[in-house]
């Protein structure tokens, strides 16, 4: 059977390799956290969601627990969410500014959101095995993003996620470059760039690590990264 996004997607929501992420997913979406109470959680492996044929993919670290662990969709429910969609909307990459639940209407336009981690972790580290397990996940993932131009990497944890992955996918050495926001990594012509920002979360939004407009110019200097890249824009 051929490969597909699909195909991705439907084992990642069953996947139980990591026996403590299963446990603490299901706990948290047992107990719950007061404010949502009356909702159910999805409590399972959280999909990549976006373009098919998207030339940027976004790579984050792992759902939230009470974001996309309760929500079912990638940066989707939580503060993270709220500032990395308002920027993707921004730039141009999102039709709304807001990710609050799967049936919202949101749609990626040239974009597709994923993570190098599948299952909320404990205090929000997975191990290197687990980080080993979910792998081949997103290396599937840019292989069947065949249109893509660019992988740009949400913290150091996916950065270093990011360059195995296109490590073996494209077929190149790793990359060296050091982890930066703003950091890029060429893999060669015909090959994406690979591109690092601070990761959305609030200890770096609230002390002013990452600002909206830092995070804006950056989305917007990876699309000018693709003028003569070949493929026709398709952006607001």
């Amino acid at each position: 059977m051929a490969d597909s996004l699909d195909r991705v997607r439907a084992e990642v929501v069953v996947c139980r390799r990591c026996p403590r992420l299963v446990r603490y997913r299901e706990r948290v979406a047992s107990e719950k956290k007061r404010e949502f109470r009356g909702e159910a959680y999805w409590g399972r492996g959280v999909p990549g969601f976006g373009d098919p044929q998207a030339r940027l993919a976004v790579v984050g670290l792992a759902p939230a627990a009470h974001g996309s662990n309760r929500t079912g969709r990638v940066f989707t429910g939580d503060r993270s969410a709220a500032f990395l969609v308002r920027a993707f909307h921004a730039a141009g990459f999102a039709n709304q500014p807001s990710s609050l639940r799967r049936a919202d209407g949101l749609r990626y336009t040239d974009l597709y959101l994923t993570a190098a981690v599948r299952c909320v972790p404990p205090d929000n580290r997975p191990t290197p095995a687990e980080r080993a397990e979910c792998a081949p996940y997103l290396e599937r993932e840019l292989r069947l993003l065949s249109n893509l131009r660019a992988v740009l990497a949400l913290g150091g944890f996916a950065w270093d996620s990011v360059r195995e992955a296109a490590a073996r996918v494209y077929e190149v050495p790793r990359p060296v470059v050091p982890f930066a926001h703003g950091a890029c990594a060429p893999l060669g012509p015909g090959r994406p760039m690979l591109w690092a920002s601070y990761h959305p979360s609030p200890q770096n939004t609230n002390t002013g690590k990452l600002t909206p407009v830092m995070l804006v110019d950056l989305l917007k200097r990876v699309r000018g990264s693709f003028v003569g890249s070949g493929t026709p824009a398709r952006y607001p």
